[in-house]
């Protein structure tokens, strides 16, 4: 199946369901920016009151963006990428707040 910007988006959906997210203080929220020549998007992921919240829409008060491409995205949903690897690579970038963005991907390997 080809990857598209829907599949990512549902497949991050799919992941951070199953997340135990209950030890999660307050809101945390991350824009998603997937940039590459086959697949743009941006979508975000939200946890709020211990639910986790994934939608295709910009997110403005929010922690932290993750910007990279759909295939290093699905490696890192998938624990086929290290996150600490992938950052000190530059093959995801981070605007805003790194300590929450690495916190976040915790709770997804």
């Amino acid at each position: 199946m080809a990857m598209t910007y829907e599949s990512i988006v549902e497949a991050a959906r799919a992941k951070f369901l199953k997340a135990d997210v209950s030890a999660v203080q307050g809101v945390r929220a991350f824009q998603i920016n997937i940039e590459g020549k086959a697949v743009n998007g941006i979508f975000y992921i939200e946890i709020k009151d211990g639910e986790v919240h994934v939608e295709p829409y910009e997110y403005y008060d929010r922690n932290a963006i993750l910007i990279m491409n759909g295939t290093n995205f699905l490696k890192l949903i998938n624990g086929k990428l290290d996150p600490v690897t992938a950052f000190t690579s530059g093959k995801i970038k981070v605007e805003g707040d790194t300590n929450a963005a690495l916190e976040i991907i915790k709770y997804i390997r």
